[in-house]
């Protein structure tokens, strides 16, 4: 069987990590067996906090509405329910920007919404 040296691929494979691992303290940068191990942490942490990053953002613009709704008098669920009721399909995201940008057109929307609303 043929002799294999492995330097070429070996290196390689360090390099690739240890560029991954730049910015990181103390030997995490420059020891390849303690970069390795920083750097697959922090893709686990990468791949986790992709979908976190969606739930807080949502989190966020749930408050946002939340607010601008409350200062019409009407309550965020209030809000939603009638937004269904009168057919109006603006996503969260949407709605967080018209009630932090655009007050004028967030309380003609939610004017809309307190129309479409069963009255008690």
């Amino acid at each position: 069987m043929a002799h294999v040296k492995r330097g070429v691929t070996a290196h390689a494979r360090h390099k690739k990590v240890l560029d991954l691992a730049k910015g990181y303290r103390g030997r995490s940068n420059s020891s390849f067996r303690i970069a390795i191990e920083k750097v697959e942490k922090g893709l686990r942490y990468a791949y986790r906090d992709r979908r976190v990053k969606k739930r807080n953002f949502r989190a966020l613009w749930i408050q946002r509405i939340n607010a601008g709704a409350r200062e019409a008098g009407i309550t965020y669920s209030q809000l939603i329910n009638g937004l269904k009721l009168a057919g109006i399909e603006l996503d969260r995201k949407v709605l967080a920007d018209l009630a932090a940008r655009e007050p004028q057109a967030f309380q003609a929307i939610v004017a809309q919404a307190q129309a479409a609303l069963p009255k008690p």
